[in-house]
């Protein structure tokens, strides 16, 4: 088990904090995030943009963007959301989720953007 790594990680150093499955990832490439957002569209969950302070990052509850955007599938029209909501709240960590209608949960969930730690 030596090959196993530890992500260091602790409550007093929020930039050590592990968001979701990818922030264990080297950030993701633009190439990565819109495929991403792809697999998204093409199981046909609607996506939802969320936003909060990396201090507040690891509560349940985290700002909603706008609705969550129902029936959209331009990856496009998404990406512009996703950076309109960075652009207001550039400090702030920026997830994006796919909710899944049939199963009533998120099919998805990934930081795009990580705030300003402090």
């Amino acid at each position: 088990m030596s090959d196993v790594q530890d992500y260091k990680s602790s409550l007093s150093d929020t930039s050590s904090r592990k968001f979701e499955t990818f922030s264990y990832l080297p950030p993701m490439t633009a190439e990565q995030t819109r495929a991403q957002i792809d697999y998204i569209v093409s199981k046909g969950w609607n996506p939802g943009i969320e936003h909060t302070e990396p201090q507040n990052a690891r509560s349940n509850f985290w700002y909603m963007w706008k609705l969550p955007m129902f029936g959209e599938t331009d990856v496009d029209a998404i990406l512009a959301e996703i950076e309109n909501c960075h652009k207001a709240h550039p400090d702030n960590h920026v997830r994006l989720i796919g909710f899944d209608n049939f199963k009533q949960s998120a099919g998805a969930s990934m930081v795009i953007y990580r705030g300003k730690t402090v």
